[in-house]
């Protein structure tokens, strides 16, 4: 069974995995994008403009999501 959960009856599972073969820095913009099916260069707008009107937070969460994640 391949990604299917036997415990919910069969539905697949969605799991969150950094795309290291077309992510640019890490993988967590395009990790995200795979996730929420939304398209990676918006993802990647998003983290840039939160960075500058974060003053950096969104840099550190990048940082750390892309630490922690597989």
């Amino acid at each position: 069974m391949n990604n299917l959960d036997k415990n919910r009856g069969g539905t697949p599972s969605k799991k969150f995995r950094l795309s290291q073969s077309r992510g640019k820095i890490m993988g967590v913009c395009s990790g995200l994008g795979d996730y929420f099916g939304v398209d990676t260069t918006l993802i990647r707008i998003a983290f840039v403009i939160g960075a500058f009107l974060s003053v950096g937070t969104a840099g550190l969460v990048y940082l750390a999501v892309g630490l922690i994640a597989d």
